[in-house]
């Protein structure tokens, strides 16, 4: 599985918001709990249904979000 396959987008969950594969953990949780210094151990810890790749997945989304923005201006 790629990281990219992990993020799903359902037009009826979280109001649209990628998740990580269909749960109803959203990427911006993640990058949110990542960035108030939460470690990958905690953030695993704290919801043991996501994994190591997960968490990857999410900065490779966001990432790739940023390379389109900046494409696009």
């Amino acid at each position: 599985m790629l990281l990219m396959d992990r993020i799903t987008i359902e037009p009826g969950k979280r109001g649209g918001k990628p998740c990580i594969r269909g749960m109803r953990i959203i990427v911006y949780d993640v990058l949110e709990y990542l960035a108030s210094g939460m470690s990958f151990e905690e953030i695993l810890e704290d919801f043991p249904c996501i994994q190591k790749d997960d968490i990857l997945a999410c900065l490779s989304f966001a990432a790739n979000r940023e390379k389109i923005e900046l494409c696009a201006s």
